[in-house]
């Protein structure tokens, strides 16, 4: 209930009121209590909503955190030297990665203007250089040269010659809109969060990708390097059949003498902005994922390198929606998809850069050479800008090194670099991508299908449980086995997790319930046997007692007969009671390996006794009696993981040996809570926080103190 001051109209209104309702006291007070109108909730909640929607516009759109408290005298001249560098770098590079994405140089001034403008605005990071890239540009050009080959644009005159204007319009329109498809693309995971689909790249797959598609890029720039133009192949090995048909024609001497090719026309100003040709969207749809997926790895390890060197943070979500964006706003300006270039970031890093205000001035360099000396470059030959690429692709190269490295260190990455690298190579960049990530995946599933299970033991003098096999100083305590497995317990490894632990533990748990079974039912027919036999003998008695009362008498001998007879039933019976409750001296026979018709299934913590089993030696102080799970490995589980650990708990329960959990993470326990795991078989007793509360839980419940002593002195001191 709220209280607002009143005018006077509204105050005598409301008196009068009062009156009629005799509430005078209320009224003299002056003032109205009253549930909030429409009106005021409106103006309360768009009171509370400014601060919300500042914070989010500030998220979107990150300039305006950080522009207006731009500091000039701290940044300005590192960023003007840094932006000036980056921007002389933009020139070559761009012309030159436009040849990879088999368009006009000229397209590579224009994507090096206009998406840094837009990362300018939403990006996140300080010193990461938008632009072209050799991996995205050797994408954009399968993509152009495998929707307008040269066969499709040819002349109609009898020499067969390419309309080469005709089919650079095409491969532009078909650049274009792969490139605002690949920026809706990422715009779209942008906003639903989904900035961490990156991590299913892998460091190992992204560098032997970038090395694999080195290659292609190194390929690619032949035929500008020695002036030749081979035959153009796409799909499935056309790397192979590229590099094949060259040396053909080389050595078969089907050219002669090849002029210098040159960039050519430069034109000077901006194109007007131009609509994709959606009709395109089509056939580019899964190469554009493929780019942005790429794209995004690139630019988000970048970032994330600068930023954790120079302890800001980089949003993984903003930097999708800042790539995409740049994208997609490129894509209209006749612009192909961009990225992160380690070669200019470093640059713009090691020059002074600290904000992106660098990216603008070297913004304005493009803009410059775009309007007004763009002339002085139509007579550089390809060959540098080819030469240009060579030397950029250096530090690609460099990642061979990682073989070496990988096969001392984790050979599972290893065989990914390995296979990405083959993949990409004969595959092409699509497909190899795609069976990367496949085959990247399939390792993480069978490591977590093919877990390490060990045995822990306790290492003397403190609370540490360690790997019997791996640990000289873990040894195992009398009676307890602790259990354990390197990764989450779920479908696909469940079955492997019972078959493990009874191996590990020496348990046939099948064999044991089996003879166990039979022995039950053998006891069970010898007590009805026991049972028939009775009654007939109780018969007998009967009608000896109705001969006697009705004064017919057997002969001495009848009579001696039927007393030695019950005489050896009497002790035939104490003789089967003795060897049925016959116990050892030390703890309590585990009933599941004997004939005793008062086997207890309890699942009480009293008791205090020790469980043997037939397959060890009379020693029953050494015999298995207590299991101890340690799940602190496990971050999920599902309904087979609660299944399986349902029958582990009730089948070893049926030989008489305690299970118990250990290391339970709080959001298991919340799933297993969820399941219906925990009830009065299976009550929440037998969970612990570590394994050495498990331990010190079940030697206090056997009375052994000497051992609790030992294994608690850590924790007293």
């Amino acid at each position: 209930m709220e209280k607002r001051d009143c005018s006077a109209e509204e105050f005598f209104v409301q008196r009068k009121v009062l009156d009629e309702l005799h509430l005078d006291e209320v009224a003299q007070k002056g003032t109205w209590s009253t549930k909030p109108t429409l009106g005021e909730q409106m103006k309360e909640s768009l009171r509370c909503s400014v601060p919300r929607l500042k914070r989010a516009v500030l998220s979107w759109v990150p300039v305006l955190s950080w522009l207006p408290h731009y500091s000039f005298r701290e940044n300005a001249i590192g960023d003007l030297i840094s932006g000036c560098s980056v921007g002389i770098m933009h020139l070559p590079q761009g012309m030159a990665y436009a040849l990879l994405a088999s368009l006009r140089p000229v397209y590579g001034l224009y994507t090096s203007l206009f998406p840094v403008l837009v990362y300018f605005i939403f990006g996140t990071s300080r010193h990461i250089s938008i632009g072209t890239f050799a991996v995205i540009s050797i994408m954009i050009g399968s993509v152009t040269e495998k929707l307008g080959p040269d066969s499709n644009f040819m002349g109609n005159g009898t020499n067969g010659t390419v309309d080469y204007d005709r089919r650079d319009a095409f491969r532009v329109q078909v650049a274009c809109s792969l490139t605002v498809l690949t920026g809706i693309f990422q715009i779209l995971l942008g906003v639903v969060r989904f900035g961490f689909v990156v991590t299913y790249l892998s460091e190992p797959l992204v560098r032997g990708y970038t090395t694999g598609s080195a290659c292609h890029v190194c390929i690619s720039q032949l035929k500008y390097l020695f002036g030749v133009k081979p035959a153009r192949f796409t799909g499935p090995l056309s790397l192979i059949y590229v590099i094949a048909a060259t040396i053909i024609t080389h050595f078969c001497g089907l050219t002669s003498k090849y002029s210098i090719d040159v960039v050519g026309e430069i034109p000077s100003g901006l194109k007007a902005p131009q609509a994709p040709d959606v009709t395109l969207f089509s056939d580019v749809i899964g190469d554009a994922f493929a780019v942005a997926i790429v794209g995004y790895a690139i630019n988000i390890s970048l970032g994330k390198t600068f930023g954790l060197k120079y302890g800001y943070k980089v949003d993984s979500n903003q930097e999708l929606v800042a790539l995409g964006l740049s994208n997609t706003v490129g894509g209209f300006f006749q612009c192909y998809s961009v990225t992160s270039s380690l070669s200019r970031s470093l640059v713009q890093e090691s020059t002074g850069g600290k904000t992106q205000v660098a990216g603008v001035i070297s913004s304005v360099i493009v803009l410059i050479t775009i309007l007004k000396i763009g002339s002085l470059f139509e007579d550089l030959p390809k060959a540098v800008l080819s030469t240009i690429v060579f030397v950029n692709l250096k530090g690609m190269f460099k990642q061979f090194m990682d073989v070496p490295t990988l096969w001392k260190t984790n050979k599972v990455d290893l065989l990914v670099w390995l296979v990405t690298f083959a993949s990409t190579i004969l595959l092409n960049l699509d497909l190899g991508l795609a069976v990367s990530i496949v085959f990247s995946i399939l390792t993480v599933i069978f490591r977590t299908q093919l877990p390490r299970y060990s045995i822990l033991g306790h290492v003397s003098g403190t609370d540490l449980y360690l790997d019997t096999d791996t640990y000289k100083e873990a040894k195992e305590i009398p009676g307890i086995k602790i259990f354990r497995s390197s990764t989450t317990i779920y479908y696909t490894n469940a079955e492997m997790y019972l078959e493990a632990l009874q191996e590990k533990s020496g348990i046939e748990i099948g064999k044991l319930l089996t003879q166990k079974k039979k022995r039950d039912a053998k006891l069970k027919r010898t007590q009805e046997k026991e049972k028939k036999k009775a009654k007939k003998e109780a018969k007998k008695q009967n009608k000896a007692i109705s001969h006697l009362s009705n004064g017919t008498f057997s002969n001495e001998s009848e009579m001696n007969e039927r007393r030695v007879s019950a005489g050896q039933k009497r002790q035939s019976q104490g003789n089967g009671v003795e060897s049925l409750t016959e116990t050892p001296t030390n703890g309590r026979v585990n009933w599941a390996y004997q004939h005793d018709v008062t086997v207890s299934d309890s699942d009480s913590d009293t008791g205090g006794h020790i469980n043997t089993q037939a397959s060890h030696s009379g020693d029953e102080e050494k015999a298995t009696h207590s299991i101890i799970l340690d799940i602190s490995t496990t971050s999920f589980v599902d309904t087979v993981a609660v299944k399986t650990m349902k029958n582990i708990f009730r089948d070893f329960g049926e030989i008489e040996l305690d299970v118990y959990l250990a290391g339970c993470q709080a959001c298991v326990v919340e799933q297993l809570e969820t399941a219906g795991f925990f009830s009065e078989s299976i009550p929440k007793s037998r969970l612990f926080v570590t394994v050495h509360d498990a331990v010190l839980h079940i030697l206090h419940k056997l009375g052994r103190g000497d051992c609790l002593l030992d294994l608690s002195c850590t924790t007293q001191m």
